[in-house]
């Protein structure tokens, strides 16, 4: 199949993959080393408060980074969510990753069946053998009957 019909996926020889990922501007790498940044810069400021006898400004500069510092860990365990669809090897392999929990189905194309959940902007609902998984969390709801029909023809092309 030509590279060109898939909006969603990557072709490379007979394999084709769906990479859909949340959609974050900074990786938790990037954000540890700007708290840490910000760490230096406020302890530095409440520190000099605390010097020139501005006892209470350390405190709640700690209470700050506290606060922060939990928001970004919140953040940082989510940044990497995301769902990896893959048709190679005569199987189609559905990988879903959310705040570190990890889960895989594997499936034979022939008896897969992709369709919405409820409505045509809901999550796709994947199944066969009796399993199913929901997939299309990170496309925006009115893509996603798009990602439906691409899977769908891309299996019917196996």
């Amino acid at each position: 199949m030509p590279t060109s019909v898939f909006r969603f996926a990557n072709v490379s020889g007979q394999n084709i993959h769906w990479f859909l990922k949340r959609n974050c501007s900074v990786t938790p790498s990037q954000l540890c080393w700007m708290y840490a940044s910000l760490c230096v810069v406020s302890l530095g400021i409440g520190t000099g408060f605390w010097l020139h006898g501005a006892r209470l400004v350390l405190p709640f500069a700690w209470i700050e980074l506290a606060a922060v510092g939990f928001a970004f860990m919140v953040y940082a365990r989510h940044a990497t969510d995301g769902e990896k669809i893959a048709l190679q090897g005569g199987r189609l392999v559905v990988e879903l990753e959310h705040g570190g929990h990890y889960e895989r189905m594997e499936f034979l194309p022939h008896q897969v069946r992709v369709e919405p959940q409820a409505s045509d902007r809901s999550l796709i609902e994947v199944s066969a053998q009796g399993r199913s998984v929901r997939v299309g969390r990170y496309v925006r709801p009115e893509l996603r009957a798009a990602l439906a029909r691409e899977l769908r023809m891309a299996l019917r092309g196996v």
